[in-house]
């Protein structure tokens, strides 16, 4: 099964930090990563009470296939009775982030620490 997921073993490392599972993204998240790295957010996404980290600090190009990614791993996370955080500080990515709603329901922070800070993806905004 590793070797179903060996072609996003760049684009990610996945850890546990301060009881959450941290998952770094590097380089372009785009449709081809996404459908790989899908399953493996949804499989972190899937037990009770989830606690996620998501890390795009090293992403260099982010589409709406990575939107998408981060929108069903809120609502998965949500339904879970989890937290999710998200770290971002592409200038580019962050404008997306405002401009399709996201940074209002999963607002991003600048650091792990932050983010952590935070109370994370805890309910749905009316």
């Amino acid at each position: 099964m590793a070797s179903d997921f060996a072609p996003c073993a760049r684009q990610l490392r996945i850890r546990h930090d301060h009881g959450h599972v941290v998952l770094e993204l590097h380089g372009e998240i785009d449709l081809l990563t996404a459908t790989e790295i899908g399953p493996l957010l949804d499989a972190v996404t899937s037990g009770p009470a989830p606690r996620v980290l998501i890390d795009l600090r090293r992403v260099e190009f982010f589409d709406c296939s990575g939107l998408r990614l981060l929108y069903r791993a809120r609502r998965r996370v949500l339904d879970r009775g989890g937290r999710l955080h998200l770290v971002c500080t592409h200038p580019l990515t962050l404008r997306m982030f405002r401009l399709t709603g996201l940074s209002r329901v999963l607002p991003p922070s600048a650091s792990p620490e932050e983010a952590l800070s935070r109370p994370g993806a805890a309910q749905d905004l009316p």
